[in-house]
Formats: C-alpha cells, structure tokens, sequence
C-alpha cells in the first residue's frame, strides 16, 4: 500500500519498568482524516472514549514535497497545516488553488515541524516513507509505532485505566482467532486490494486485483446477511479495519481506484453495516469526507494532473439514515 511502506514497532504496555507506560496525556498520534491506515487509530480512540488522554494532530489532506528549499529532493508526503497561510497548487504546480489549511489541519504543536518527514527525523528515521499514522511519545520525544494495526491494539487494551469505555474490548481473547482469520483475506484483497486496483500499471495486474477485491466484496457481503458484524456478533477491530476501507469505497476508490465492479450504497448489508458503525458514539466525527477525497484527487499528479475533486453523490447522507442491523443478534 502506498500508505504503509516502513514501520517504526515498539509497544505501549501497563507493566512495571515498562519503556512507554501507559500515561495520562504522554501520547499523542498524528494523523491524516484521508489515510486509512491512521483513520483506524482514531477510530479505536473514539470508541475507547480516549480522546481527552491521548492528543492528535491532523496533518493536511494535500501532499506537497516535504523539503521545498533543496530542489533535488523529490519526496512529496504529508505537511501539517498553516491557518492563515497561502493557498498552493499541487506537486506540479497546476490545480486548486488548496487553502493552506482546511477543518483541523493545525501547525505541529511541539517542533514546529513543516512535514511529518521533519518529525521523523527528529526521531532518527531519515531512510522511511513517513507515513501516518504515528504514536509519539511526548516524554521522550520520539516515535512508538507508526504500524497501525499494533497501535489500535494497544489503545484497545493499554488506556483501560484512564479510557472512558474500558469495559469495551474490541479484541477479547475468546474472539482473537475469528478477527485474525478476517484480517487475513480482508487485508491483501480488501484494505490493499482497492490500491492494487488503483496503483496498477498494468492491464493484467489491475484485472488480477479487481478479481480478488470483487469476490471478497461479495464475501463481505454473505457474511453481513448472516451476521451482525464481520468477527461475529460483536464490534471488534476487524470491522475498524473493514469499516475504514468500505467507508472510502463509493466516493473514492470506484472513481479514482476503478474498483467499479461493486458499490456499496447498492449493497444493502454492507450500507446497513457501515450506517451502524457511523452512528456509533464518537465515529461519524473521525469521517471528514471533505479531505479523504481531497488528498486522494490532489496528491498524486500522475493519477490526477489537474486535481480536480469529483462531486459524488454525498455518501455521508446515506450513513446518516436509520439502519436495519438490530434485527441479527448482537
């Protein structure tokens, strides 16, 4: 995936002489509302009810390239944003023009950093794809984790004793072997599947990856009929993982990915499914619409050269109507 390239793995635990305890406002992520990769973390903080422990900065949904003073640097990736700043273009410098910061995006609030790049290499990492999300640990000034999946366990089980939900496990022990057999085909033709469509540069590689995307589509599918969620009966982090993904589905990735096989306003379990998870406490305020399509249509030049923003059909409005899951088992 183009989000999730090189990662930095160390873990929060509650044990004593323990590295990175677990600790009151120590932590802080950084995130993109587009990446969802970093959407899952604040997701699971959101549900965790940890948004008063663990700080956030949202950085700007617009790559731009990340050392403008050195032309021969090429690297584009994700800058923090600048209110009051000047609009830009993008990379090629044709599109927007993009205001220098839209809902949220603020300057980075410890270094003053310009780029995510600039954090990571002030935590050592100069050889990295700085990606988001990213863990940082304030005490130390350096980065836990920018691997998502093992960030969204530790806020699971790590914040139990300053969480406002803690008797909410989205990764209980009797369930771990029903998420990580849903992860283990979800992930490669789901999660990375929408950017082997997209990112293909080949025919055959692009009908490939739309093949395997179109039949776990419809796995998806089968099982949301059957069952209330895609672990079980139970929300867990599998479906923070799926509900990432599907949520980008319709406006993005059938546009700009070609994974035009399938829609999910048209799949009535899948539609019903995300609508509950949106309406959960917390969620539907981790989905900024606005800058997930944003950064997917003026990022990537080679893919968009003019950047422009397709409309949609305002998929957010569907999520927002009642759904009909209560009728299967919790």
């Amino acid at each position: 995936s183009i989000f999730m390239l090189q990662s930095v793995h160390a873990c929060i635990v509650a044990e004593d002489g323990a590295m990175f305890p677990p600790e009151n406002e120590r932590y802080h992520l950084f995130v993109a509302y587009a990446c969802p990769w970093a959407h899952r973390t604040l997701m699971t903080r959101a549900l965790k009810g940890l948004e008063d422990v663990i700080s956030v900065t949202v950085v700007h949904p617009t790559w731009r390239k990340t050392k403008p003073e050195d032309p021969a640097d090429e690297h584009a990736g994700w800058v923090f944003g600048e209110p009051g700043g000047k609009p830009f273009a993008n990379t090629l410098g044709v599109g927007g023009p993009f205001p220098a910061a839209y809902a949220n995006n603020e300057a980075e609030p410890f270094f003053r950093s310009y780029s995510l790049r600039d954090v990571y290499e002030r935590a050592g990492d100069t050889d990295g794809k700085y990606t988001v999300p990213v863990l940082w640990d304030k005490a130390a000034d350096t980065i836990v984790s920018n691997e998502s999946s093992e960030i969204i366990r530790m806020l699971n089980s790590e914040f139990n004793g300053f969480a406002k939900y803690p008797d909410l496990d989205l990764y209980p022990d009797g369930s771990i072997d029903d998420i990580e057999a849903a992860n283990k085909w979800i992930y490669p033709n789901i999660n990375n599947g929408v950017y082997r469509c997209g990112f293909a540069t080949s025919q055959p590689a692009y009908d490939r990856a739309i093949v395997d995307l179109t039949k776990a589509f419809d796995q998806v599918d089968a099982i949301l009929q059957k069952q209330r969620f895609i672990a079980g009966d139970k929300l867990t982090l599998a479906d923070v993982r799926l509900f990432v993904t599907l949520v980008r589905f319709d406006e993005v990735y059938v546009v700009y990915f070609k994974t035009n096989t399938r829609s999910v306003a048209k799949t009535p379990s899948i539609l019903n499914y995300l609508r509950e998870i949106y309406q959960m406490p917390g969620v539907a305020e981790t989905v900024n619409m606005d800058q997930i399509k944003t950064h997917y249509y003026t990022s990537h030049p080679t893919l968009n050269h003019w950047s422009i923003i397709p409309k949609g059909a305002d998929f957010v409005k569907l999520l927002n109507e009642p759904h009909d899951r209560d009728g299967l088992c919790k």
